[in-house]
């Protein structure tokens, strides 16, 4: 079913959102590009660079942030040095992450919510990322799950996701209007919006990044080469952890890369619906977040958001 996404501007102030930051950025702003999770190239990074600084920013690079050990972008120190750099320079506004893929995960053990906490800066990134994202909103800070360097250097900035992203960094805060699909459930919510990648956020099960153990949430959640077996046992981790009372409302993004049909369901939204429907919150499906670049807009991390499902269309709003 077709799908549509018209961009409003809504006025934004950090004061009036759950989470805080240091604030939306300013034309001249620096923003630093690291690497937490994978090796990446040079090519990617400076592509990303060149889209950034056209939007007016200053760039700088994170000193390790070319590295590469067994595959990720440094050892664990090398790369938890970049990030934490990147936090407690003041010069530095917000953190592009370069790239998603693996190693995350390596640095949360290191990184205390208080120095999040202490050092409240907007981050950038998605895949991977969401684990950092998550650890943000538990700590009650704002990030943005939004696009990387690959995508800033391939499209240059100029698609309407990427000058999505623009503004969303300036503040300028977007009403999303989605098509709606068969498989809805309608209803309001209102809540603390957090996810991102189901596999990685699902790793954080029970620790302090978990952000499902958030009480008030609205959950959004997106994959890539994950079977649907694999995604039933995600999913049924949540049930048996007793913390669906916690979600007053459920985005499905985009599952993208995995075989079916699977476990007797057609395709992975009919086997998300089988159990969502059992949640008694509103759940939208084929939302346009996740790792198809054109199909991922940004959306804001730990801030208070509403969803409306209806008939007519889904809305998500700051």
């Amino acid at each position: 079913m077709l799908m549509f996404c018209r961009m409003l501007s809504l006025a934004a102030q950090s004061s009036d959102r759950q989470g805080s930051c240091t604030g939306f950025l300013h034309k001249g702003d620096t923003i630093a590009i690291i690497s937490p999770s994978s090796a990446t190239d040079t090519a990617t990074i400076y592509g990303g660079m060149r889209t950034l600084e056209k939007w007016g920013y200053h760039c700088v690079v994170g000193r390790n942030a070319l590295n590469e050990y067994h595959g990720f972008a440094g050892t664990v120190g090398e790369r938890l040095s970049d990030l934490l750099w990147a936090l407690r320079e003041p010069s530095v506004k917000a953190i592009m992450c370069s790239r998603g893929g693996d190693g995350m995960a390596h640095l949360l053990t290191r990184l205390p919510l208080d120095t999040l906490r202490q050092y409240p800066k907007m981050i950038i990134g998605f895949s991977d990322v969401t684990a950092l994202l998550c650890a943000e909103a538990r700590a009650g800070v704002m990030g943005i799950h939004g696009s990387m360097c690959h995508a800033l250097k391939t499209y240059e900035g100029n698609d309407t996701v990427s000058q999505a992203l623009c503004r969303m960094l300036q503040g300028d805060l977007p009403v999303y209007h989605v098509a709606p699909h068969p498989l809805n459930i309608q209803g309001r919510a209102e809540g603390i919006i957090v996810g991102g990648n189901l596999s990685v956020f699902n790793d954080l099960a029970g620790s302090d990044y978990d952000p499902l153990l958030l009480d008030g949430i609205i959950l959004f959640l997106e994959d890539t080469n994950e079977g649907m077996s694999k995604v039933d046992r995600m999913l049924h981790n949540i049930e048996v952890r007793g913390l669906v009372p916690h979600i007053r409302g459920v985005i499905v993004g985009q599952f993208t890369k995995y075989k079916y049909p699977e476990n007797g369901f057609d395709d992975m939204y009919s086997m998300l619906y089988e159990y969502m429907q059992h949640y008694g919150v509103p759940v939208c499906f084929d939302f346009p977040v996740g790792h198809a670049h054109l199909r991922n807009f940004p959306i804001l991390t730990g801030a208070k958001a509403v969803l409306e499902v209806n008939e007519q269309e889904v809305v998500l709003h700051y």
